[in-house]
Order: structure tokens, then sequence, then C-alpha cells
């Protein structure tokens, strides 16, 4: 009952329907090398005896399992001397290509080059990876499917009408739940189909062929014992072992509980190593859940467990268990940042570990490893802001909380301490203490003097009470300025999610790094960023976002906003012109440069009454400097100011923080000797070289191993703009 012609071939639409280019190769006898690949049953030997019958060539076939080298050697010099004396071209066919061995393939492989030879492969196996490349990459390759409930319908049909090679001489009735069984149970195979209604036609009477005129009626149950249920196709080394386990681990990230189930009993049904399943699940839990729900990685450890001592069949329950958590729980691939470090590390030149970071059991004293590493455990909520990165991967995001189960709870408070890192990393020595004006020295020792005065605390504490005086809503415009104020950006962003926020950037890096941690979020949950212009409260006229900036804020955010204005009414007045009147907001947070530490009280008990009275005068004379706008001011003279531009005040207060802050000998060297610092050039006003080069010296010696205890001060005020 096989087919054939072209015209009784059934099926594969996909590459035999007309028009398509096999079927045309196959009318004209033009035919290349082939391979047909697909499951039993779809037609790839049928589709060779087509061509056998078709083809005005001479047709060979062997099989690759029954044959050897020797055969093949056989059927090549054969095909030779056809094509020599005859000038006609051979066609090969191999059934079971991919069991071929290397020498077998070898031996044919310049016989199909020189078109001697026609290869047909036809395989139940993915040609690309069992099949000589070399012959795959000569050949064509045509893909067989499963033929649909239709296609086996209209087998039974011919089959049955079919006089000379069918039942079409007998009388056959089969019964159509009959027919719906065996094309339920064929499953796409039309072999298995045929030989299950022979085996009904041919056992339905008492004997075969039956007397003229006899009825042959093959009911439900005739057919249910004639098809037996397919064996599931599945090599634990081919495609459909792949296929499978590639199926059930998307439903699983797919969050789909029922294909999982399906895919998962398949593969245990096919006899699949259970473990196998447990392994991949564990892969699973990591990649596809990770952190969205750390506890999956558990549940199927204590599934593997469990299996382990109960086995097959009761230990399905526990892969059921573990499938049907993995579906149903929240999925995040935020582990991949993990790739990301590791192509940084791969990409890059090795950085290195940063010198706080370092073991300080070994080189403390020679090399001054682990100096400035501030413990985690002494701050307030077992933290505190410090580089962990090398210097030059400051800045670098590796991983991103996703807003899925357990990282949207804690993808805020990432974010949150990251911004106090990445503001404590960028914060500029200037907008802090006096001493720090002079020229820096190394950018490693700049980050160690930032990172061990714990500034993290005093970040926090801004940010956390200016945003507390600003009382937000979530539907306001804010603008948020000053050197340093990026630390304010992010919490004003979260607290107006509906509103706006636009931030002015001192300076072109701190606008790119703002720029770069919004590129993370949403094009309309991003914050507006410009450079600022001269006036630090307009943005600069060439700004690409300017355009849209709001003429009128709710409120207006400012960290050092003051710090560096000789006139701060007519800032103020600026201010106050950009917010909404009777309702505006404004909020500033000011260092208090003359209430910080000074040297004379940390050091004084190490110098002479001379040298010490030296020293208190110069401070004196840099902290009562009238025309020097970082010292001039006190909180007294803030009210003043706010009456005068028209602003409300409504409050202040002050931020007082010591923390341990580590000062290396050579700013300590600096802060006094270097004339174009003001500390330097007031103590050179007032002693000569050698004294002020003595006085270094004596300070140096006395500076404590573990750091010396630094206080900041901020003033924090704010006000309300008047109708």
């Amino acid at each position: 009952m096989r087919p054939r012609t072209l015209d009784e071939f059934i099926g594969q639409d996909h590459i035999m329907g007309q028009g398509r280019l096999l079927r045309r190769a196959i009318q004209a006898d033009m035919l290349s090398s082939l391979i047909f690949a697909g499951p039993p049953g779809t037609g790839k030997t049928t589709l060779a005896m087509v061509i056998a019958n078709t083809t005005r060539s001479r047709f060979a076939s062997l099989n690759a399992v029954l044959s050897g080298v020797k055969e093949v050697r056989a059927e090549i010099e054969t095909a030779r001397e056809q094509m020599t004396l005859h000038g006609r071209r051979t066609i090969l066919f191999v059934d079971e290509v991919h069991r071929w061995n290397k020498a077998q393939q070898d031996a044919l492989l310049p016989w199909v080059e020189n078109g001697t030879v026609i290869l047909i492969g036809a395989t139940t196996e993915n040609p690309f990876f069992e099949v000589n490349a070399a012959l795959v990459s000569r050949s064509r390759i045509f893909q067989l499917r499963p033929l649909s409930a239709d296609e086996l319908r209209r087998v039974v049909e011919h089959a049955l009408a079919d006089p000379v090679r069918g039942y079409g001489s007998l009388r056959v009735r089969l019964a159509a739940d009959a027919l719906d069984h065996l094309i339920a149970v064929a499953d796409g195979d039309a072999r298995s189909l045929l030989n299950a209604l022979q085996l009904a036609v041919e056992t339905g009477t008492a004997q075969f062929p039956p007397p003229h005129g006899t009825e042959i009626r093959v009911s439900l149950e005739a057919a249910e014992e004639s098809i037996q249920r397919k064996a599931l196709l599945y090599d634990r080394e081919g495609d459909y072992h792949y296929d499978t386990i590639s199926a059930f681990i998307k439903s699983l990230r797919g969050s789909d509980p029922d294909a999982a189930l399906y895919w998962m009993a398949r593969m245990v049904a096919a006899g699949e190593d259970p473990r196998y399943i447990l392994r991949r699940m564990l892969i699973s839990a990591a990649e596809d859940v990770g952190m969205a729900d750390p506890n999956a990685l558990q549940v199927v450890e204590a599934a593997a467990r469990a299996y382990d001592r109960v086995g097959l069949p009761e230990g399905q329950f526990h892969l059921a268990q573990a499938a049907l958590y993995l579906a149903t729980c929240p999925k995040s691939n935020s582990a991949l940042g993990y790739f990301d470090a590791r192509a940084a590390v791969e990409k890059e030149r090795s950085r290195d570990v940063p010198r706080h970071l370092r073991d300080a059991s070994r080189d403390r004293q020679g090399f001054g490893h682990g100096e400035g590493y501030l413990y985690p455990h002494a701050y307030r909520d077992h933290w505190v802001a410090q580089a962990y990165l090398p210097r030059q991967l400051q800045g670098r995001l590796f991983y991103s909380p996703s807003q899925q189960g357990y990282e949207a709870r804690i993808a805020t408070e990432v974010q949150r301490r990251r911004e106090l890192q990445l503001a404590l990393v960028a914060e500029d020595a200037d907008d802090q203490e006096i001493l720090t004006f002079s020229p820096p020295d190394s950018e490693r020792e700049r980050w160690l003097l930032r990172a061990a005065a714990a500034r993290s605390a005093v970040l926090h504490d801004i940010r956390e009470r200016v945003l507390a005086a600003a009382e937000l809503r979530r539907h306001e415009r804010v603008l948020v300025a000053g050197v340093g104020a990026d630390v304010l950006v992010w919490e004003a962003l979260r607290r107006t999610p509906e509103g706006l926020v636009a931030a002015l950037a001192n300076d072109r890096a701190h606008a790119e790094r703002i720029s770069s941690q919004a590129s993370r979020l949403e094009a309309l949950q991003r914050p507006l960023v410009c450079l600022a212009g001269p006036s630090r409260l307009l943005p600069a006229p060439d700004c690409a976002e300017s355009e849209l900036w709001p003429d009128r804020f709710e409120a207006l955010l400012g960290r050092n906003l003051l710090q560096k204005q000789s006139d701060r009414i007519a800032a103020l007045t600026e201010i106050r012109a950009l917010c909404t009147p009777g309702s505006g907001r404004v909020v500033l947070a000011e260092t208090v440069a003359h209430a910080g530490s000074r040297l004379s009280e940390l050091f004084g008990h190490a110098l002479s009454t001379g040298q010490r009275r030296l020293l208190a005068e110069a401070e004196r004379a840099v902290y009562e400097d009238a025309s020097n706008p970082m010292v001039n001011w006190d909180l007294s003279d803030v009210r003043h100011w706010f009456d005068r531009a028209g602003l409300e005040q409504a409050g202040h207060e002050q931020i007082a923080h010591t923390s341990r802050r580590t000062v290396p000998p050579a700013e300590l060297q600096r802060w006094l000797l270097d004339e174009s610092g003001r500390l330097g050039a007031a103590l050179r006003s007032r002693s000569d070289e050698t004294d002020l080069q003595q006085m270094a010296a004596t300070m140096i010696r006395a500076l404590p191993a573990e750091g010396v205890d630094w206080k900041t001060t901020v003033a924090v005020v704010w006000g309300v703009v008047r109708a």
C-alpha cells in the first residue's frame, strides 16, 4: 500500500506541494543530494521510492546498519561504471544514514563531490549533529513532519479504495469510532496506521481473502486490538531529548504549570532519569527564579533529596511539587549579572584591589593594606557606603533587581544604598571642609580620604531630612540643584511617580553620571538632566531637554547651592521666581564649614604652645574671613536672607556627625605647606618655612593609625514662597 508516484504521495505539503522545489526537482529529474529527516512513518523511505519510480538515473539502496565499507565501495564501483560507460548517474538511497561510521561516509564523499553519486539519506536524528559535516554541506536538508489527522484519514481512504494494492475489491466497513481510534493512536505515523488497518481487516474474517461478497466489519474493539499504544519516541542522545527538556524548562520559565507537568510527564513516561530532570530544575531555580524567590532553590533541593529516599513511583509527587513551585513562583534572571561581571573581567585588563579592601594581616605596616576600611557592623543598619569595586570600575552596575517577589521588596533599598555609594565616590573635595581646597593627591588617596570619613551616614541623613522637610506629593514637579545634589534626585523621583524631577548638574561628568543611572528607567520615568547655566539655577541654553523644562516647580531641593554665591539674597530671589507662589517649597542643605573639625583641635596635644597658637590664629583667619562665602555666615543669617528674598522660613536644623577619618600624611603636608590653599597661605604669612616644616613633621608623627575623629556639620533650612 506504499505510494509509488507523486500523485499518490500524501502529506508533507510544505516540501511536496504543487510548485515546491522538491516536487519540481523530482518531476524534472534534476535532483542533487538530499537528506530527509523526520520521525518514523512520515514518508522518508516512501519518498525515496517515489524518486526511484520517477528518475531515469540508476537507483540503488543501502541500509546503514547492515552495510559496511565493502558494500559502499561496491556500489561506488558500479556507479562509476554506469557513469563512464553509459553517462548515467546513480542515486544511492541510504536508510538510517546517521548510523554510518566515519569510514563509510568518507568512502562516499569524493563520489558525491564529483557528481557520480547522488545521495539520498534518511534519518530520524538531527543531520547537522549526526551526519558527516561534509555530506551535509553538499546536501539539501528536508524535514518531514508527522502527518495530520486529515492526512491520515486520506491514507486510510486511499488504502480502502485501491483495488490492486489496497482493499478496494473487498467490502470493508470501518466504523467511524474505529477509524478515529486508529488515527489517534498512530499519532502522525502513516506506517503504523496502515499496518494496523491491514491487521484489523485481514483478521476480521475467518479466512482471508474471504469469499466473494463477504462484508468485513472493523469495530472499535477490533481496532483497539490491532494497534498498540506507541512507545514514546525518546532518545536520550537525540533531538527529542533536548527538544522535550527545552520545552519543559521554557514552560517553567514562562510560568505555565500545565505545560510544565505535561512535558515532565512525557519525559518520565519515556524513561528519562528523574534525577536529570531535578538537576535541570535546580539550574532553573537559580537562573530563572533567582532572587525573586530565593526559597525556590531550597524547595527543589529538598525535592531532589526526597526523591533519592523515596524513588519511583511515589517520587513523582516530589517531581511534581518542585515543578509546580517553579512554574508558579515569581521570576527574575538578575543572576545573569554575574556573566556581565565575568565579561568585564575577561575583556578588561586586571584591576588592583582597592587598598582599604586588601588583607591587613600581612602588609598593613609596610604598605598600609586595609587602612581606611570601614567595618559595616559598626554602623547603623550594619551598612556604610564605601567603594568595593576597583576605582576604574566604580559606578559599573552588574546587578539590577527586578520588581518581582522578594526582589521587589529589596529593590528600593538596594538602589538607595547604591545611590549613596555613587554619590560618595563622586563627591568633590571642595564641597566639604575648607581644608580640602588644596590641589588633590592621587585618586586612590582621595577616595581613601572620603571613604574613611564615613560621609555615607551624613549623606543618608541629608537625604532623609531634606525630603522630609519638602513633603513632596506624588504629582509635583521638583528641581534638584547644587554641588553633589544627585544624592537627592532618586529619592525625589521615587516620591513623585506622577510628577517630574529635573536635575541641574554642575558639570558634564555630573550630568553623565545621573543620565547613566537613569538609563535603566523607562523614558517617562527618567529625570530631566541639564547642565546648569551661569546662574546655576537655570539650564544651559544648549541643553537638549531645556524645551521640556517647566517654568515653575512645586519644590526646589538644593545641596550646597549657596556655598559659592557672593550674593545669597539675589540667589534666593531667583530661586523664589522658579517656585509656585504661595505653595512652592525651598529646602537647602548647606555645609557649615566653620563648624567642622580644625587641625588645632585634633593635633594640639602634640604641638608646642607656640605652634598651637600659630595654627589656631591661621585657622581663625581662614574661618572668620568675611569675604569668603564659604565661611562668612551662620544659621542666624539665613532668616534674614529668606525674608529679603520673599521666602517664609519654616524651619531649620543642623546635622552634626563625627566619624573616623584617615588623613594621609601627604594630604596633611599640603594643607600646611601649600600656599595655594587658604590655610597654607595664612600660615606662611605668619611663619617661615622651616618652622612650618617642623610643625608638619610633628603632626604627621602624631597621626594615629586608626584615623582621627572628624566632625562634619550641615545646616538644613526650608521655607515657603510667599504669595
